[in-house]
């Protein structure tokens, strides 16, 4: 069965260490904010100026002026700053996020994203993705396994204009948990109650099957 939105963010936020600054792209990447291990102290960053957003907010708590990168009501935690966009983009562009969670239309066997724009289609921008690919060496992508019509997302090339080259090697689908290596899409996890055979039958690119493939843990 393929994992629910709030799934594949629990499933992120296993990737999430003690101190780190973290930057939570557009869509599924926000809901990770919900599901912080406890124990873990992070501080999660939007490239519009916040530092230090927490937990989605209740109705009773949501504030209009305080949002992320998506315009999605947020709260701040203790210890949290605002900022110009400026300021958040040099963070960035300097190196200073320990990890990226990032949504794609489409990612290849050599750790190409497209993630920005669909030729013919209204969709919202780049936004600081191609920043993000750039400035941080520790990338998660997580997105659907396929397309509504079925069609795979996880490709030999991609074939949408690229937000970056060459700089994925974490995958998390609805379907799997891959790396990226060698050329190919290193098999780790499936979901639970998905087979390889369902696994390879969606994946277009070069898929390697270790011997032994887990079920996620959560």
């Amino acid at each position: 069965m393929a994992l629910s939105r709030e799934q594949m963010a629990r499933r992120v936020a296993r990737e999430l260490r003690d101190g780190y600054y973290v930057n939570l792209g557009i869509g599924i990447p926000t809901l990770v904010a919900n599901h912080v291990p406890e124990g873990i102290d992070v501080m999660l960053q939007s490239e519009n100026g916040l530092l230090g957003m927490g937990p989605f907010p209740t109705e009773d708590e949501a504030d209009a002026d305080l949002i992320n990168a998506g315009k999605q009501t947020v709260t701040s935690r203790r210890g949290a700053a605002t900022f110009d966009s400026a300021d958040s983009f040099a963070m960035i562009r300097g190196g200073h996020i320990d990890l990226t969670v990032l949504g794609a239309f489409e990612v290849d066997v050599e750790g190409n994203i497209a993630s920005w724009t669909i030729p013919g289609k209204m969709v919202k921008g780049m936004g600081g993705a191609m920043d993000l690919v750039a400035g941080a060496g520790n990338i998660v992508v997580t997105m659907t396994h396929a397309s509504k019509d079925g069609e795979s997302k996880l490709l030999p090339r991609c074939t949408l204009p690229l937000t970056g080259a060459r700089c994925i090697r974490r995958v998390l689908t609805d379907l799997a948990y891959l790396e990226i290596e060698g050329g190919a899409f290193v098999l780790r996890e499936r979901a639970p109650g998905v087979t390889v055979e369902e696994i390879a039958a969606r994946t277009a690119g070069k898929l390697i099957v270790p011997a032994d493939v887990p079920e996620m843990r959560f």
